[in-house]
C-alpha cells in the first residue's frame, strides 16, 4: 500500500494537469485586412456654412500606432453636429484626408468625406 500513494499523486496531478490546460487554446492571430473606401464618396450640399471646429482635446494614444483622426461637423436632422475626433489604426500606404467644407454656389456648402487614400 506504501507504493500506491507516489502513483496516486501521479495520477491527480497528470488529471489537475489536463483539466488545467484542456482550457487553453491556441489560435493563431487574426490577420488584419485594410479594405479601401469607395474612391468618391457623395457629397452633402447644405445652405448653412459649419460653425468653426470644436478644439479637440487629443486624448493619450491608446496603442502604438495610433493615428488621430480630428472631428469635424456633419450633418444630421437638417442641421451640423459635431463628429468627436477618433483613433484608428494606420493602414500602410494610405494617409487621413479629412473630412472637408467648401463654400459653393448661390450660399452652399459642400461636405466631401474623409478617408484612407493611397
Amino acid at each position: 500500500m506504501t507504493n500506491s500513494r507516489p502513483i496516486f499523486r501521479i495520477v491527480v496531478v497528470c488529471a489537475i494537469a489536463t483539466l488545467t490546460l484542456s482550457a487553453c487554446v491556441v489560435a493563431p492571430h487574426p490577420r488584419t485586412v485594410y479594405v479601401q473606401p469607395a474612391a468618391v464618396q457623395p457629397e452633402i450640399v447644405v445652405g448653412v456654412a459649419p460653425p468653426p471646429p470644436y478644439v479637440e482635446i487629443i486624448p493619450v494614444v491608446p496603442f502604438a500606432g495610433a493615428v488621430w483622426i480630428g472631428g469635424y461637423w456633419g450633418w444630421s436632422g437638417g442641421r451640423h453636429q459635431w463628429v468627436p475626433g477618433r483613433y484608428d489604426y494606420a493602414r500602410p500606404g494610405y494617409r487621413w484626408q479629412a473630412h472637408q467644407w467648401s463654400p459653393g454656389l448661390h450660399g452652399n456648402w459642400y461636405l466631401r468625406g474623409g478617408g484612407w487614400i493611397r
